[in-house]
């Protein structure tokens, strides 16, 4: 009884092991257009010397509170 119980765990996490991915995501491996594209864009806004100001954000108008009358 013990034997196949542990005969059982070791197959499983035999199976349990040979399913673990190694390979990396798309965005891990370096792209050698993007990182072209990517270093020209920085050169461009390094180059024009104005920044990009943040727009303006809309004023959060105050929620009204209906209060409780107390009778």
């Amino acid at each position: 009884m013990t034997r196949c119980l542990m005969i059982g765990f070791v197959l499983a996490a035999l199976c349990g092991a040979s399913t673990l991915a190694y390979a990396r995501p798309p965005t891990v491996v370096s792209s050698p257009g993007y990182d072209a594209r990517l270093q020209e864009s920085r050169k461009a806004l390094s180059n024009s010397g104005t920044t990009a100001e943040p727009a303006n954000a809309p004023v959060a108008k105050p929620k009204r509170v209906k209060k409780k009358h107390t009778n």
